[in-house]
């Protein structure tokens, strides 16, 4: 054999498919060689002094056997920076390892030329040619890289190319060893029983469904009777047993979809996620389970969040209603009092005279632990509770035409403080007869608040428009540091002088524009 296939293990290198002399053993690959075209000579190479000289080996018989000479053509013929000897290997090497395995192909044209280099060169003179499926200079009289390259100069420059490339190579720092990758083993994975690889467990639901079919065989020409042409009661019984098997493996599938969708495979998450429930959560969590299948993740977990909050909101409220019972009227006693409920309990306990005394002397030195309350519950009973939620929510913010005063949209320091405001009164237009607004005639008057809703029927507006004023004014405003002049509110509303005087005032006094 004079062909050497260069190994895997060298992948980078210079390597490529390397040809020796079949009787020296001498590398002939750069230089010219002599092959044997006799068909009982399977690739037999010789180089040229062998030849010369008339050696042979094997069956070879230099005074019969026809040959042929082969010299390496390493000069360019489809890109100025490829010879055509590295054409043929990689065409070669594409029908030996297949479109795609660049890193193989690589490795059968040598030269340190890497995959995406390969890949690239392939896609650019094959793929992207105007002469699909052949080259753009696939004639054999387009000589104009031969003429523009002599072949002494490209030979050169390959020379270079590969040593630079050797060079680098021997510098370059030791590529990180490939760990072994977990086998898709249940021993390997957080839930024991399952396999990734295979998306399988070790125990399947309904894991006997196999065995009533495992046996089961369909010949061809089986299950109609000839005679009468129905089908025979065996071959019914085998697809009657065929549904059932069908319909578990139906129903596998279904659970393993719940499975991936609801992430319920990651267990070391979920188990931390349990861990910061309080047992009434974990335990109404578990009750809410069987309508996962129903759900997708994203609304399960709306849904689940949902019924937590429920869950603090009747907690808290029945913590509320038995502080009502004992008298107590504010949040800080009723934590005061659960505390020295606390201390009542564990009074209560009996205890010998050495528990007592260390009982003692631990509370003189350490003071009472908080109540163990329901997390979300405690957040709403806690004596910090913000008083933004025990108040209703401010509808305005400070003018911002009062320099000397920032606006702070009802709060300072972080502390909501409430904002008063006297009632905007829409004075009616002369000569225009109010206009009376319902859901049956206006659509979108639920997108307004009751001072809105006055003016526009004071004003003989839709909530429609008006919004579509709201917008632009507010975008306008934007434009000079939330000021505005009311002869611009009036050119911008596109509404009687009037209509776009009380539409300015209000937005005034409402806060939301200043006067310019």
């Amino acid at each position: 054999m004079g062909v050497i296939r260069k190994k895997t293990s060298t992948r980078g290198g210079e390597g490529g498919v390397k040809y020796v002399c079949d009787v020296c053993s001498a590398d002939i690959t750069s230089t010219v060689r002599i092959r044997c075209a006799s068909p009982v000579c399977n690739d037999y190479d010789l180089c040229v002094q062998c030849f010369a000289d008339g050696e042979s080996s094997h069956n070879h018989q230099p005074a019969t056997h026809p040959f042929r000479v082969i010299e390496q053509n390493s000069v360019p013929i489809y890109d100025k920076n490829w010879g055509a000897d590295e054409e043929l290997l990689l065409l070669e090497g594409a029908e030996i390892y297949g479109l795609g395995s660049w890193a193989d192909i690589a490795d059968h044209i040598g030269g340190y030329r890497n995959k995406d280099e390969v890949r690239a060169h392939y896609e650019k003179i094959y793929l992207d040619s105007p002469n699909f499926p052949l080259p753009k200079r696939a004639s054999p009289h387009d000589l104009q890289l031969l003429e523009e390259i002599p072949r002494e100069e490209f030979q050169a420059r390959k020379k270079r190319r590969i040593e630079d490339r050797k060079e680098a190579a021997k510098n370059a720092p030791p590529a990180t060893p490939k760990k072994k990758p977990t086998a898709s083993v249940p021993a390997c994975h957080e839930v024991q029983g399952y396999m990734p690889g295979r998306l399988e467990f070790e125990t399947e639901y309904a894991n006997e469904a196999e065995e009533a079919v495992q046996h089961m065989q369909f010949d061809p020409g089986d299950g109609i009777n000839p005679r009468t042409g129905e089908l025979e009661p065996e071959m019914e019984l085998k697809m009657t047993v065929m549904d059932i098997y069908n319909s578990r493996l139906t129903q596998r599938a279904d659970r393993k979809k719940v499975m991936f969708e609801h992430n319920l495979l990651e267990y070391r998450k979920n188990a931390a996620l349990d861990k910061k429930r309080t047992k009434e959560e974990r335990d109404l969590l578990n009750k809410a389970k069987p309508f996962a299948r129903m759900m997708n993740h994203d609304d399960f977990e709306e849904f689940t969040k949902g019924l937590i909050e429920e869950l603090n909101l009747r907690q808290a409220i029945a913590q509320l209603q038995d502080w009502r019972e004992k008298k107590i009227v504010d949040l800080r006693g009723g934590e005061k009092y659960e505390q020295d409920k606390v201390l009542r309990a564990q009074k209560a306990q009996p205890m010998g005279s050495l528990d007592r005394d260390r009982f003692a002397s631990l509370h003189r030195t350490k003071q009472a632990s908080a109540v163990e309350t329901p997390s979300g519950a405690a957040a709403l009973v806690a004596p910090e509770l913000p008083i933004r939620l025990m108040q209703p929510e401010n509808t305005a913010s400070a003018s911002p035409n009062r320099p000397d005063k920032a606006p702070t949209n009802g709060h300072a320091n972080g502390t909501s403080t409430p904002v008063k405001r006297e009632k905007f009164v829409v004075q009616p237009l002369i000569g225009v007869t109010p206009l009376s607004l319902s859901q049956e005639n206006a659509s979108d008057l639920h997108l307004l608040t009751e001072e809105e809703i006055d003016l526009c029927e004071k004003t003989r507006i839709y909530p429609k428009p008006y919004l579509a004023m709201k917008e632009a004014l507010m975008k306008e405003a934007l434009k000079s540091n939330g000021t505005l002049k009311k002869k611009q509110a009036k050119e911008i509303c596109h509404v009687d002088g009037q209509k776009g005087g009380r539409i300015f005032d209000f937005f005034v006094h409402s806060g939301w524009i200043g006067k310019g």
